[in-house]
């Protein structure tokens, strides 16, 4: 098993990592599940941890259009129906949905209790989980209510991905293709010259998170180099939520991988390196239509990280390197 410290927890990851935190602390735990992961993942936590067995189960509907207030209100309803004090702890057994909506859940009942990240895909794993960004989504747009709040730890458990479809690999693999672009030429080159089926997910997810530990742990709150991370995420976040708002959402893997071309084109980068990633993207991935800018400005105008009324983008200065706050205005683009 390997651990990377993160501020004040641990992140677990390997066979043993379920075994690495004291459940016992807590006087009631509660485990949050989605349809899916109360099928194919409730029952192999529960089998490596008989002591869970008697934990409150709270199931919510699994999809991005679920990660809103009114789902927080049914989490929060069953933990106060079962009194639930601030001793309690609970489980986020999940992708991002789950581990966003129940981490900010925890933090805002009773003004605060424990959570724990497992997540359950490989999103969830190399990213979503770790840096303690918490929130929903709100009036269409993406994460619009939130806080910044850190698990007590991350357990990640990788045999779970093997209960996941080809899609949800592939959305988590573009939060680490992110990473290798921004920060690590040797990942990028790794993952490039490695096929899908030979990739090492416990070493490959282990530096994933290395990198945006290393980020985090330099700005917490988002304030200089943790918008870094946000390469791929302006236009990437404008098209979720155009998606989500018409009623057909896409994955949020998806959505990167558009941004990151499209941001690509921002970028003061070699025309070399633009066709590098463009078509290492699209030769690997299948990708849903990009929306014009037209259908997509009145998120890119919404967008949180905007400066001046401007919008703002972290974009490559090379492969292995990235600049924040660049400012365009909606016309420039």
């Amino acid at each position: 098993m390997k651990i990377i410290r993160s501020d004040n927890y641990n992140v677990c990851i390997g066979g043993k990592s379920l075994e690495h935190f004291n459940f016992s602390d807590y006087s009631t735990l509660a485990i949050l599940v989605d349809e899916n992961t109360k099928e194919q993942c409730l029952p192999l936590l529960l089998a490596q941890l008989p002591s869970l067995s008697n934990s409150l189960i709270i199931e919510i509907q699994s999809g991005e259009e679920n990660k809103n207030i009114s789902i927080c209100s049914l989490i929060w309803e069953e933990l106060s129906k079962h009194n639930f004090d601030r001793d309690s702890l609970l489980i986020n057994l999940g992708g991002g949905v789950i581990g966003d909506m129940g981490g900010f859940a925890a933090s805002t009942y009773k003004r605060g209790i424990d959570f724990i990240q497992i997540p359950t895909t490989l999103l969830a794993m190399a990213d979503a989980s770790v840096g303690g960004k918490l929130g929903v989504n709100f009036s269409g747009l993406k994460n619009q209510v939130g806080l910044f709040k850190n698990p007590k730890s991350i357990l990640i458990y990788p045999e779970f991905l093997k209960t996941l479809a080809e899609n949800q690999l592939n959305s988590g693999f573009a939060e680490i293709v992110k990473h290798a672009l921004i920060a690590d030429v040797d990942l990028w080159n790794q993952l490039k010259e490695t096929s899908f089926a030979d990739l090492d997910w416990k070493d490959i997810i282990a530096k994933s998170i290395q990198l945006k530990n290393k980020i985090i742990l330099d700005d917490p709150f988002e304030k200089n180099a943790r918008k870094l991370l946000n390469f791929g995420h302006t236009f990437g976040h404008a098209i979720e939520s155009y998606y989500l708002e018409n009623g057909t959402p896409i994955l949020h893997g998806e959505a990167v991988f558009l941004g990151v071309i499209l941001e690509l084109e921002l970028s003061n980068i070699s025309r070399q390196e633009k066709s590098e990633i463009k078509n290492f993207i699209l030769s690997n991935f299948a990708l849903p239509h990009c929306p014009s800018k037209s259908e997509i400005s009145k998120y890119l105008t919404n967008d949180k990280k905007n400066q001046s009324k401007k919008i703002n983008f972290s974009l490559l200065s090379q492969i292995g390197n990235c600049s924040i706050d660049n400012l365009f205005s909606i016309d420039e683009l």
